[in-house]
């Protein structure tokens, strides 16, 4: 489902939803699992300090951000959240954020890294929401973002068999569900360097990714295919997704700014919560953020 107003981008949201084990552990999806991880491993930093994720989930990537000291989990889901910590566990490692990603509840240059894995294909309107990401980033810090490929080699023989109508071709983004988004490469680049992103790499992952193929292949002599075609994704983008990481290029040097949030209602900047808080008021404008069970809820 999707929650949205007027003046907003609708946002989605998997409140009690069990896509970890219905997707993940139970949807036949270990060969992707273990290309994503593959992914994830060349294109992390070997250490930085403060990570931003965004659409954790039900941290299922959490612990392959090992090179990071800490990381922010966010998510609009409380369910998924809570799931994300009752699989991680609580203490100073991670911080469990409920929040919108067009709103992001946090202040300026406050991480020095950012992943977005599997969620730009559920948003309208990318554009704020990249731009919202580089703000709360460090200048030169990277980010990891995964799209849902249009391009890839199966739309493109199905539009030329005359079976699919829509072109993969064409720079536009295909919503082919409501809030479900695939994007041209050029589009995504274009979208990242409009944000003060620059492109640094990019991997071509899940190149197998059909049914017969899984079924009847190890997924251990898939996923090491996998792993050296990934790296055709700097040349060509044929795979139905694409990971990349660039660099936050922003134009004027970051300003320091005291504080860790900041007021989704009024920009401003806020502290964490004290240990046992069970709400975190804006010192600005008195608004009022639920802190249950040490998951901080911004979504009001």
């Amino acid at each position: 489902m999707n929650n949205q107003n007027k003046n907003h981008p609708p946002v989605i949201d998997y409140e009690g939803s069990d896509y970890q084990t219905s997707f993940w552990k139970e949807g036949g999806r270990e060969y992707e699992d273990r290309c994503e991880q593959i992914a994830l491993k060349r294109l992390l930093p070997d250490e930085g300090g403060l990570l931003l994720e965004i659409g954790a989930g039900a941290g299922r990537n959490t612990p392959r951000y090992t090179g990071f000291k800490r990381v922010v989990l966010l998510d609009y889901s409380l369910t998924q959240v809570q799931q994300a910590q009752e699989y991680l566990g609580k203490g100073d490692k991670y911080v469990y954020v409920i929040g919108d990603v067009y709103r992001l509840p946090f202040i300026d240059n406050l991480f020095d890294g950012a992943t977005m894995i599997r969620v730009l294909h559920h948003m309208k309107d990318p554009q704020v929401a990249l731009g919202g990401i580089n703000r709360v980033l460090q200048n030169k810090s990277p980010f990891l973002l995964e799209y849902a490929n249009k391009q890839n080699l199966k739309a493109i023989l199905r539009y030329w068999m005359g079976v699919q109508e829509w072109s993969p071709f064409t720079l536009e983004a295909i919503e082919f569900e409501e809030l479900n988004f695939d994007f041209h490469p050029k589009s995504v680049k274009k979208l990242l360097a409009e944000a003060s992103f620059k492109l640094e790499r990019q991997l071509s992952v899940s190149h197998f990714r059909i049914n017969f193929l899984k079924k009847w292949v190890p997924t251990g002599i898939l996923a090491a295919l996998d792993s050296i075609f990934q790296y055709t994704g700097d040349w060509w983008q044929l795979s139905p997704s694409v990971f990349t990481r660039s660099i936050s290029d922003k134009k004027s040097p970051d300003k320091h700014v005291e504080g860790f949030f900041q007021c989704p209602a009024c920009k401003k900047p806020m502290p964490e919560a004290e240990p046992g808080a069970d709400k975190l008021v804006c010192p600005s404008c008195s608004k009022i953020y639920p802190v249950v069970d040490g998951i901080y809820d911004f979504r009001n």
